[in-house]
């Protein structure tokens, strides 16, 4: 896999959403090589245990977006939130499996808008799914990709303030 090639496109993709919009979400981006995968991933810093290192942080929450070799094969992109060790969380009482159910809750009215979606799977996973994709069309599903998540991570929020001490 071009790993330089597919981070570029991922770069790509990224910069057809104004600065402005993650801002004004509080959201911030990390395009990587992880995993023998590219991926992107969308994150707040107050969706991490550990706030000044948010990506490295053992607990943490965070959408992401991955293409690695079988997803080339397959031709497919793959996406998902994640949802790491929440107990980590000081300000927060939290039980992985009560807030997986309670965002999965909320989150169901938003289902219709996400290809090949699924929410059946352990706390860690919160959802998944993935997209269809040809070379062409990549930065515009991971540009839409993103875009939905925009749409739909203030429920991250919302649920998070259920579970604050």
């Amino acid at each position: 896999m071009d790993y330089t090639f597919y981070t570029k496109q991922f770069h790509s993709a990224i910069a057809k959403i104004s600065k402005e919009k993650f801002e004004s979400l509080g959201l911030k981006v990390s395009i990587e090589v992880v995993l023998e995968s590219v991926a992107l991933k969308v994150y707040k810093p107050e969706w991490a245990a550990d706030q000044k290192a948010p990506l490295d942080s053992a607990g943490r929450i965070f959408f992401s977006v991955w293409i690695n070799d079988k997803a080339l094969q397959e031709e497919k992109l793959y996406y998902n939130i994640h949802a790491l060790k929440l107990r980590e969380f000081k300000n927060h009482k939290i039980a992985s499996r009560d807030f997986a159910q309670d965002f999965r809750n909320e989150f169901s009215k938003y289902q219709k808008g996400w290809p090949n979606i699924s929410l059946k799977f352990g706390p860690l996973t919160l959802m998944q799914g993935w997209v269809s994709f040809k070379p062409d069309n990549m930065q515009e599903n991971i540009h839409e990709l993103v875009q939905h998540f925009l749409n739909i991570s203030f429920i991250i929020d919302e649920v998070l303030e259920q579970y604050k001490k």
